[in-house]
């Protein structure tokens, strides 16, 4: 293997761990974009927790945005300047969570007896929700505003914390309830983007969603994978996990073909659904 470049962290653990911890939104994008090169090109180890110290209890962020609790956010519409504004900086705010939750679930779990081809796709998750920032971030510029100019809510990490010490839990909630949710109220959005005539962020929201599918895919096939080794059956124990870490219903309507396609069948959502709605 050859040695990493002087410029990257030791280790994918230890890269996964300075993109965290790390308060400079730039900076977090441009580790995502150097450790996911080095990863593919065989020139990284993969470290360990132990060796490379542990993931941080919460990210790192700038001074803004402030952060508010969800019950306190504005309503977000495609509705004029500022409702535009509005869901593009809230989209960014979720993106940028979704680049700190993907990189904290391979460093958290480095300990866990994994085969590669898992931080493979791990990695290629990191480095996608990675652009995805910066694509929104781009679109943000272009409305002369930045990251950070309107106030975001503290929700998300929320279901990290909760599972920070069981793999197949964090993807039940992460992969699988939170970015399923994407595959659900995405191609609205994206209708009504076009329907005012706002094509840019409509392309952006298409390529969002077409990522968003892979990563739900690699979330039921880890899940699986998991469940399998510890000889469970997947429907039951996602419905175990949900609601034990997850607060507050799953609403339809559901997008039953982009979730099948990932391998999320309704057995797995519907009677939650029907428990929790």
């Amino acid at each position: 293997m050859a040695r990493p470049t002087s410029s990257l962290p030791p280790s994918l653990v230890a890269g996964a761990r300075s993109i965290v911890s790390s308060e400079d939104t730039d900076e977090k994008v441009r580790l995502a974009y150097a450790l996911s090169k080095a990863w593919f090109q065989r020139e990284l180890a993969l470290g360990s927790p132990t060796r490379d110290g542990t993931m941080p209890d919460r990210p790192g962020r700038p001074d803004r945005p402030v952060l508010l609790a969800p019950r306190d956010m504005p309503k977000r519409s495609l509705t004029g300047r500022s409702g535009r504004l509005a869901l593009i900086h809230s989209l960014a705010h979720i993106e940028l969570n979704a680049v700190d939750l993907t990189w904290d679930l391979i460093g958290r779990f480095a300990q866990v007896r994994l085969p590669r081809s898992y931080y493979d796709d791990w990695v290629r998750v990191g480095l996608e929700e990675a652009k995805h920032f910066s694509m929104l971030q781009d679109r943000l510029s272009k409305l002369d505003a930045t990251y950070g100019d309107l106030p975001a809510h503290d929700g998300l990490w929320e279901a990290a914390q909760n599972t920070g010490n069981d793999l197949a839990a964090r993807l039940a909630i992460i992969p699988l309830v939170l970015e399923a949710r994407g595959l659900d109220i995405t191609p609205p959005m994206i209708e009504k983007a076009r329907g005012i005539g706002d094509e840019d962020t409509a392309r952006c929201l298409e390529v969002i969603y077409r990522d968003e599918k892979n990563h739900v895919a690699f979330g039921a096939k880890w899940f699986r994978f998991l469940c399998d080794r510890q000889g469970i059956r997947p429907e039951p124990a996602f419905h175990a996990f949900v609601r034990k870490h997850f607060r507050g219903a799953l609403k339809p309507p559901f997008n039953d073909r982009a979730r099948s396609e990932a391998g999320l069948t309704p057995g797995f959502y519907k009677p939650l659904a029907r428990l929790t709605g």
